[in-house]
This record gives structure tokens, C-alpha cells and sequence, in this order.
């Protein structure tokens, strides 16, 4: 489930792994190039620049990051569509089809894990560029060209290979 934390649970966590450092107030704002007052004035905040966040979870070897909530459309965890339409289906074969590695324009088709599983299923495909498709399936998301991420892809996916390779086969013959 994804949800927004506020920043007083963000800065809390922070805190605590400063504590277990050992760190101070003053030591860990000085560290992170922050005033303490600013810290201070943060705990009472809801909102803050990502940026003093960054800098003070860096100090104590914590990372932030920002995730992809999953769309309108998705499965609960966001990386696979909810169904797939006649028309949406169209759009994917016209992007296998196409012959694009961008993967800007992949991530705009759908979730990364997603169309990272059909760029891996097309690499499979003659006379497609492999090696390629792999790569861009790593871009789009780390791991996807392992055989068990495929194989998690193969049995969630709402595209079936045994109808959506045929489609694009008949497509590729239709091109001039």
C-alpha cells in the first residue's frame, strides 16, 4: 500500500538513527550543513525542502526516495495494468513494433515493471535486437531480464505471449 508519510514520522526515524549514532542535535544538523534552529523549526513543519532531508539522512546513512504510486488503472502494487483493453493492446504492439529502446517512451506506456516484462518477452522475438531489449528492460526495472522476475512477469501479466506475439507478428507483416 502506498502513502504518503508526514514529515514529523520522516524526521522521527531520522532522529532515532542519529540518536544511535550518538549524534546531537547540533553534531547531526552541523554535519548535514543545516542550522540547529532549522531542525529545530522542522519538527513543528509539514513540509520541508527535499533537499535538507536528503543532507540530513545522508548523515546518518539512511536513504530517501521518491516512489511511483501506483495509477488509477493498476494492480494494488502499481506494476502491472488492471486489464488490458483492445485498444490498449493496439498501443503495445504499435510500441513493440516500432523498434524504440527509449525508455521514456516505454514508461510512458504503462508500469515499469510492466513493460520492462514486455520488452524482455520481445527480445525473445527473431529478428528483434536482444540484446538491446534487455538492456532496456533493466532501465525500465532492475532485475527484469532475471528468469524469475520473467517468470513472476509470465504468471501476473494480463497480456498472454500465445495471443500478443501472433499480434505483433501479423502487424510486422502488414508493414510495407
Amino acid at each position: 500500500m502506498y502513502k504518503s508519510t508526514p514529515l514529523s514520522g520522516v524526521l522521527g526515524v531520522l532522529g532515532r538513527q542519529a540518536r544511535t549514532l550518538g549524534l546531537t542535535d547540533t553534531e547531526w544538523s552541523a554535519r548535514a550543513g543545516v542550522r540547529k534552529e532549522t531542525l529545530s523549526r522542522l519538527r513543528r513543519r509539514d513540509t520541508c525542502d527535499f533537499a535538507t532531508l536528503l543532507a540530513l539522512a545522508d548523515v546518518v546513512s539512511l536513504r530517501l526516495g521518491v516512489l511511483e504510486a501506483p495509477g488509477p488503472d493498476t494492480t494494488a502494487d502499481g506494476q502491472l495494468p488492471a486489464a488490458v483493453s483492445r485498444d490498449y493492446e493496439a498501443q503495445l504492439v504499435d510500441l513493440c513494433d516500432s523498434g524504440s529502446l527509449d525508455p521514456e517512451r516505454w514508461s510512458r506506456a504503462g508500469p515499469r515493471f510492466f513493460v520492462a516484462g514486455l520488452a524482455v518477452m520481445l527480445a525473445s522475438v527473431r529478428d528483434h535486437d536482444r540484446r538491446g531489449l534487455l538492456a532496456l528492460a533493466e532501465r525500465l526495472h532492475c532485475g527484469a531480464s532475471e528468469p524469475a522476475v520473467f517468470t513472476r512477469w509470465l504468471e501476473r501479466s494480463p497480456v498472454r505471449p500465445t495471443r500478443f506475439l501472433p499480434l505483433l507478428a501479423s502487424e510486422r507483416r502488414r508493414a510495407p
